[in-house]
């Protein structure tokens, strides 16, 4: 009996710290399906004649422009840090001396310590000087340098779980370094490099600031353009929302098709 109310206790709390969680998002979402004149209501409700007017808007405001440009710098970037990143662990754990190995990893590391504002004024002048300013080339360097340390370091924890045994033996049978890794290490630790790259695509997908300073009017991502819906004169508070959930569609869909790479990725290594 003590056992079971200590189960539902915790069963209650659980429900409680979700339900506190997804609350802002559900919140958005009610937020987008009333007109503006109901969202700016000094007293909220919940009962409301829901209407798809906003998303209608939202949509309708050059939508497709600007989610081209996020799939883009998204998708390119992550691709390319994969490529990078992948290979770079597999030396790091395979090739590399154990010191030699955790300085290296401290060094790329060390990449994504600096403030990201004080490395702006830098990264504008540099493209500025190769004409690269206002261009999806600028998001997709800067997104996969951003990107890069966190493949590295995700993907060396978990080649760091794989049996020496199996390399060996693959080198053993005349693998050479690219084989083993292609077709022995990456198959071994998918479930990991696919939930890395989702949050490579993720951290891409959520930026604002380098997209806000990099680029102005033909290569602006998603977040600018909510970004588009605010002034000092006035906020499009049900617009925004709409938007706010259309933008999060992707995320959250990429989430749910490969939760279980994601939970099984996070988790790898945890329980020898």
């Amino acid at each position: 009996m003590r056992v079971r109310w200590k189960a539902s206790i915790l069963t209650s709390v659980t429900y409680f710290i979700v339900i506190l969680f997804i609350f802002p998002a559900i919140w958005m979402l009610l937020t987008g399906l009333k007109t503006e004149r109901a969202a700016y209501s000094s007293t909220p409700s919940l009962l409301f004649k829901p209407t798809l007017t906003q998303f209608a808007l939202a949509w309708h405001s050059n939508f497709l422009f600007y989610l081209g440009h996020s799939v883009t710098a998204s998708l390119v970037s992550t691709a390319i840090a994969i490529v990078l990143g992948i290979p770079a662990a597999y030396a790091m754990v395979f090739h590399l001396p154990k010191k030699a190995s955790k300085n290296m990893l401290f060094f790329v590391l060390s990449t994504r310590f600096m403030p990201f504002a004080a490395i702006i004024v830098p990264l504008y002048i540099i493209f500025l000087h190769l004409h690269l300013l206002d261009t999806l080339q600028s998001l997709i360097i800067v997104y996969t340098a951003m990107n890069v340390p966190l493949i590295i370091w995700m993907a060396r924890s978990y080649f760091m779980d794989l049996p020496v045994g199996i390399i060996e033996a693959a080198r053993i049978d005349g693998c050479t370094p690219y084989q083993t890794l292609l077709r022995v290490a990456v198959p071994l630790s998918s479930s990991g490099l696919t939930a890395s790259a989702l949050l490579a695509i993720i951290f891409s997908w959520n930026d604002f600031f380098f997209a806000v300073n990099l680029t102005f009017t033909k290569s602006t991502t998603l977040p600018i353009m909510m970004s588009s819906f605010m002034s000092s004169e006035s906020l499009f508070l049900a617009k925004v929302s709409a938007l706010g959930v259309l933008i999060g569609v992707v995320p959250i869909v990429l989430g749910l098709y490969a939760q279980r790479h994601i939970v099984r990725g996070l988790t790898a290594g945890a329980v020898k």
